[in-house]
């Protein structure tokens, strides 16, 4: 069979942005998916202003909450509410979200083959063959790999990893009175592992829990989630989902591409290194790869994600290095009217890391954390 101008491994939001920008373009497409939409997938699934600006006019966003109100604590103490004007994160849930950016892929002339595991990937100056595991092979000039930062493309671009966290997280089914206590508020609590924050975001029947830290601490992230469930009042609810998963950032010097082969989301280790937020990054590395492979220039993936992703995610990681060495006085910086402005503006996508941190008064306490 003649190859593919494009085969994407993976169908959550990286590898469907990218096969739906490309397709759009006329880029004849295929996008192979190991599970089957809708599938559930560990996600606090909160959208920032940046996602929900990717998939305007794309998708009708399936929103459970759109939050205005952020209660912040400090390993469960010095509780303090801050409320915004507006909406500041709509809350989803990764299955029906998925299925639809699944469903505008398609619309715009893609193809989807569901439950098809990719074993290997083999290239030459020609194209791309994938390996799949029933034995037989795909033919493709161009590969996206969107199968996350575990996955067979991440291995085969070579994709190094700084930061590797690990991230557990209940979905609880709760009664009308807890819904309504939690309607419209998250609550992010600064944790007792170095690094590590909670989370319970609201999504109508469901409130979302769960905590993140460093690989390593894996018993005290459990705990933490324990303790942080108790805290709550939550600890009798039987969980309708109860996971976790590993969270991989880059190097800096990682590739984003061997060859005929890119890498976007997860698989490329493109997320916020502080927050750990991946989807914003998902969507719009997934947008670059599909317009770089209709452009017919994969050379122009690269310099857009360093341009336009990596900026980002070093000042990210100095945030993440101020938080992890003094996360009481950044507690006590977020509750002052400057820190809160900084931290509502990056929700509704106003401004960005990297912008906030040219300030000279953000630059002075990220010194004074250090």
């Amino acid at each position: 069979m003649e190859p593919w101008d494009l085969v994407v491994v993976g169908a959550g939001p990286a590898g469907l942005s990218a096969a739906h920008t490309a397709a759009r373009a006329g880029v004849r497409t295929l996008v192979l998916e190991k599970a089957e939409h809708p599938r559930y997938k560990t996600c606090g699934g909160g959208l920032i202003g940046s996602s929900l600006t990717e998939v305007a006019g794309r998708i009708d966003v399936p929103v459970h909450d759109r939050v205005d109100r952020v209660t912040f604590t400090h390993d469960g103490r010095r509780a303090f509410t801050r409320r915004h004007d507006g909406p500041l994160v709509a809350m989803v849930r990764r299955e029906e979200f998925d299925d639809r950016l699944r469903a505008a892929a398609q619309a715009a002339g893609a193809q989807l083959r569901q439950r098809v595991a990719v074993r290997a990937v083999e290239q030459d100056p020609e194209g791309v063959r994938l390996r799949l595991a029933d034995g037989s092979g795909i033919d493709a000039r161009v590969v996206i790999g969107a199968d996350g930062s575990s996955g067979v493309t991440a291995r085969h671009v070579g994709v190094r990893y700084a930061q590797v966290d690990l991230g557990l997280e209940v979905e609880l089914p709760v009664p009308p009175a807890v819904q309504e206590q939690w309607r419209g508020r998250l609550l992010l609590d600064w944790g007792p592992v170095p690094g590590s924050y909670a989370w319970v975001f609201p999504k109508g029947d469901r409130l979302t829990v769960g905590v993140i830290a460093t690989r390593g601490e894996g018993e005290r992230t459990r705990a933490y989630l324990r303790d942080f469930v108790a805290g709550l009042g939550l600890s009798g609810i039987d969980p309708a989902h109860d996971s976790g998963h590993l969270t991989r950032c880059r190097a800096d010097d990682s590739p984003l591409r061997h060859g005929r082969v890119l890498v976007v989301g997860d698989a490329a280790g493109l997320l916020e290194p502080w927050t750990r937020e991946g989807i914003s990054y998902a969507l719009r590395s997934g947008r670059l790869a599909g317009a770089a492979v209709a452009a017919g220039a994969l050379d122009g993936y690269v310099r857009d994600v360093q341009a336009q992703l990596v900026p980002s995610m070093r000042a990210g990681r100095q945030l993440l290095d101020g938080f992890t060495r003094r996360p009481g006085v950044f507690h006590t910086m977020l509750a002052t009217p400057p820190g809160w402005r900084m931290f509502a503006r990056f929700c509704v996508g106003r401004t960005s890391f990297e912008r906030a941190l040219a300030h000279c008064p953000v630059r002075a306490a990220l010194a004074l954390l250090r």
